[in-house]
């Protein structure tokens, strides 16, 4: 497959993307972040709460680019509309293809759902296939979230040709930290949908994301910092 895939040009051209849907465990998506630097994702699309932890990122989120969308379906379109993007979903389905048949044909989203309840159904809805893990071992019903990430990501550079990192000693060399890179992410909403965003957050006089107590104001744009330590 990843022979064929160069035939075609398409380690020129595909990107994987990784997005993240109201994670139930903030620090997961700092731990997401590390295996996506690893594995070579373009970017970290973040959909819904903002305040994520960068705990268990060993410094990996100043390698890659992240953008927030506060609902799922404008975050759809800009990855099939502006990257072209087909949309996985990393789930067992009635219809879920093995991971290890590689079944890509274009630069892919992953998403991966809630650590507890997985997938919702409106997160399939906006899937355009799915993917699951063959298990060999009857130890345990399901995967952390981390780690089928790490998997599907590995599997998806294999078959893309992504050319493999060099190496120094017993380690793979790290690249330099890019010089201006905001822990922030980059805002892909409209004001208005902030806007109604934060009104809908002042109605029901409770936001559970916020943590600590918090009562800093936050900047014009509603963006803020992603990352919390």
């Amino acid at each position: 497959m990843a022979a064929a895939a160069a035939a075609s040009g398409a380690t020129a051209a595909v990107e994987s993307v990784v997005v993240v849907h109201n994670v139930a465990k903030r620090h997961n998506v700092g731990t997401l972040a590390r295996s996506a630097t690893a594995f070579g994702v373009a970017e970290v699309v973040v959909v819904g709460r903002r305040d994520v932890s960068a705990f268990g990122s060993h410094g990996s989120t100043s390698h890659l680019r992240f953008r927030h969308f506060t609902s799922l379906a404008t975050a759809c379109a800009y990855l099939k509309d502006e990257r072209g993007c087909d949309i996985c979903g990393v789930e067992i389905t009635d219809d879920a293809l093995p991971v290890t048949a590689h079944p890509f044909r274009r630069s892919t989203a992953f998403l991966f759902g809630n650590e507890g309840t997985g997938l919702s159904q409106k997160e399939c809805e906006v899937c355009d296939f799915f993917v699951y893990i063959p298990q060999y071992g009857g130890g345990t019903a399901s995967l952390n979230v981390t780690v089928a990430a790490s998997i599907v990501l590995h599997h998806f550079g294999v078959w893309a040709g992504f050319p493999e990192r060099g190496r120094e000693g017993n380690k793979f060399v790290v690249a330099e930290k890019p010089r201006g890179q905001s822990r922030g992410l980059y805002c892909s909403d409209s004001i208005e949908d902030l806007i109604e965003e934060r009104k809908a957050r002042r109605e029901n006089a409770c936001d559970i994301f916020e943590e600590n107590g918090s009562n800093h104001p936050q900047e014009s744009n509603g963006l803020g910092m992603m990352f919390t330590d």
